[in-house]
């Protein structure tokens, strides 16, 4: 399979709109409001080629390795960026992003490990994760300091979701992987 298609091309444009993205969202002091809403196009974009590349790839016949490879870099480096991005501007506590990114680190380290066994595939559980993840990432890029009350809450009740989620289904994968690790040592 090529490497030169529609679903790497995607993939590829997410990895180079995350540099620009900060630039956007740390323009002048980080909450100048142009500026963030800018940081949420770019940053919704980004989150859209995630969608189609997958889906194109699948539907396509474009899987193929460097995909399998570069699709979940570019994913981390998008929500890992907003997330430390809005941290340092004070606009996410560090705690939401701790936690965040010990369970992306973490299942990745574990696809990792049993690579060799075969790919953990998404859940259901990881796919909702994700689209939650990344609708509360983008209402928090947005200005919400210059909008009324009730749209903080709204977002902060978005954020909690996604970390619940998050830490649920990074459970879920490690259980599954032992569960899968024990299933295969007894049927040798």
């Amino acid at each position: 399979m090529r490497v030169a298609n529609v679903a790497n091309l995607l993939t590829g444009i997410r990895l180079v709109l995350v540099p620009i993205f900060l630039l956007f969202l740390f323009a002048g002091d980080g909450h100048q409001t142009g500026s963030r809403i800018t940081a949420f196009i770019i940053f919704a974009v980004a989150v859209i080629t995630d969608r189609f590349d997958g889906s194109l790839a699948r539907t396509y016949g474009m899987v193929t390795e460097f995909g399998k490879l570069a699709d979940p870099i570019a994913d981390k480096m998008l929500i890992g960026a907003a997330l430390i991005g809005l941290s340092m501007l004070g606009d996410l506590p560090w705690w939401v992003t701790v936690v965040i990114l010990a369970r992306e680190l973490g299942i990745t380290l574990l696809r990792f490990a049993v690579l060799r066994r075969g790919v953990i595939p998404a859940s259901r559980g990881g796919k909702l994760k994700t689209l939650v993840q990344a609708v509360a990432i983008g209402l928090f890029v947005l200005p919400l300091h210059t909008w009324p009350a009730p749209w903080l809450t709204v977002a902060w009740v978005i954020m909690w979701a996604a970390v619940v989620l998050t830490v649920i289904t990074g459970i879920d994968y490690v259980v599954s992987a032992i569960r899968d690790s024990r299933e295969r040592s007894a049927g040798r």
